[in-house]
């Protein structure tokens, strides 16, 4: 039986966040800021300015900071080979050249210091579906697992395509697999007119330049999240509300009964406990219920998870205990691992056991945890040494990342919260005081770098947010503050 889920959407003029919650439980948090909006799913029509060919690579000037990479093997990557599957992968060097122009769209946002990687192949996603301009082959969802079903859609999206006329090919997503004929036909008349209209662009621009942006945030959840699981999607401000209503009606009319306007005073982060749980998500240390704890570590190479059975002394003997400790871990860390976003290569240095079949056991709770991930996720078998190795797609920076820097007193060795995210915690308390209290004035102690922004780039949302609460807000540094340390004083 399905986890019953909920979204919790909380918009404010700085920035969106979105909560997956199941059975009352943070699950995934998403995050975009409105001066750094994800690149993932633009398109764009870029110039080649360096090949490299011991790298099989090609870096792309799309106007973005930073040129984007490109691999050969995300050139065209499902074209048939001519010759059979013992052909011979061609050279980036007869592929590209420099100042060659091409149509890209981002898979992957700048991380760290690496730009944007990037894929020849559009790929223009629908409630149901996923349509491929220049492909050649129709795909179904993994998730899909009925062979009857999944060729049942396949051969009627094919008669749909041949119906309409159009080119391209499509994959079909796992909500299809509840949809209606009428359904499939309207993503499908929707996605050739985006395509049409990405076309007519491409035609007019001249590289680099963007040619079609994704949707915000808090639609785009609606799009590629929402399933049948989902009862509620909860949004606090009336404005997206009622984009969202529309953007529902037009596209994903099943999702339309499920949203609800949140008018309470109460912040809608706060009333599910969510803040709190972010803010556990930035600790290194998480806390087991049996008194066992894990330790996360992020490094530029890879993650690593440390179980510990910390307090945790067991009733029978040491082995039992070390196997519940670590069969407790398990769905610990896969929570973990999508609150926290963390992708890329992660190491799990589980207790060691000795008996055969707690290993066994262990390892089958930890696939059955990460089959509720959305993100691909490959496990390898425990080794000698009780150690697992996972990949997990990295599509964007982890939740640390996002909303952390690296401290400059410890030179790395720590995180530390960004200017910018202490001032959108002090508007949000700001707001949460003036409801809650009837202060004459609002005074705000922080650090100088805090002040600074406050009264530079945030002065306009600074402003608006004095006329939303009608009342003024003084702000006052204090040298003796760290960058994460204010006080908001009711006068």
């Amino acid at each position: 039986m399905s986890a019953a889920e909920e979204l919790l959407i909380n918009i404010t003029p700085q920035e969106t966040r979105v909560a997956v919650v199941e059975n009352g439980v943070l699950q995934e948090v998403h995050i975009e800021r409105s001066r750094s909006r994800g690149l993932v799913g633009n398109i764009y029509k870029g110039k080649v300015v360096r090949v490299l060919p011991g790298m099989q690579a090609a870096f792309i000037d799309a106007g973005l900071e930073r040129t984007v990479f490109l691999h050969a093997s995300d050139i065209n990557p499902h074209q048939e080979p001519d010759n059979g599957p013992d052909r011979v992968a061609p050279e980036i060097g007869d592929l590209l050249h420099s100042g060659q122009e091409l149509t890209i769209q981002v898979l992957k946002d700048p991380i760290s210091s690496k730009g944007a990687r990037v894929t020849t192949e559009i790929s223009i996603p629908s409630r149901h579906l996923v349509y491929l301009p220049t492909g050649n082959h129709f795909g179904v969802s993994q998730r899909i697992q009925d062979e009857d079903v999944r060729e049942y859609l396949r051969e009627l999206v094919q008669t749909m395509q041949q119906q309409e006329g159009t080119t391209g090919s499509y994959i079909i997503r796992t909500v299809a697999e509840s949809a209606s004929e009428e359904d499939l036909l309207s993503d499908m008349r929707f996605l050739w007119r985006v395509w049409n209209r990405i076309r007519q662009h491409l035609q007019d621009s001249t590289a680099p330049t963007l040619i079609h942006e994704d949707i915000p945030l808090a639609l785009r959840i609606m799009r590629d999240l929402v399933r049948d699981s989902v009862e509620k999607i909860r949004i606090d401000s009336r404005e997206t509300y009622q984009k969202a209503r529309e953007f529902a009606d037009e596209l994903v009319p099943d999702v339309a009964n499920r949203l609800e306007y949140y008018s309470g005073e109460r912040p809608i982060f706060e009333l599910y406990s969510v803040e709190d749980e972010i803010e556990r998500a930035l600790d290194r240390y998480v806390s087991l219920k049996s008194g066992g704890y894990l330790v996360l570590d992020q490094t530029e190479a890879l993650t690593t998870i440390d179980v510990n059975t910390g307090g945790f002394v067991g009733r029978r003997n040491l082995e039992e205990t070390l196997f519940k400790t670590n069969l407790e871990a398990t769905y610990a860390i896969a929570r973990q691992l999508r609150l926290r976003d963390l992708g890329g290569m992660i190491i799990i240095d589980f207790i060691d056991m000795e008996d055969p079949e707690h290993r066994l056991q262990v390892m089958r709770a930890l696939e059955k945890a990460l089959s509720h991930d959305r993100t691909r996720t490959f496990v390898t078998e425990m080794s000698s040494l009780s150690l697992v190795e996972i990949t997990r797609k990295r599509v964007r920076e982890s939740l640390e990342h996002q909303l952390c820097e690296e401290c400059p007193v410890c030179q790395g060795r720590g995180m530390l919260k960004t200017a910018q995210t202490i001032c959108y915690t002090i508007f949000r308390e700001i707001l949460r005081e003036s409801r809650q209290f009837d202060p004459q004035e609002i005074l705000v102690l922080a650090s100088e770098n805090v002040v600074d922004l406050l009264l530079e780039e945030e002065s306009t949302n600074l402003a608006d947010l004095q006329t939303f609460i009608a009342k003024p807000v003084r702000l006052q540094v204090e040298t003796s503050y760290h960058q994460e340390q204010y006080d908001v004083v009711l006068m």
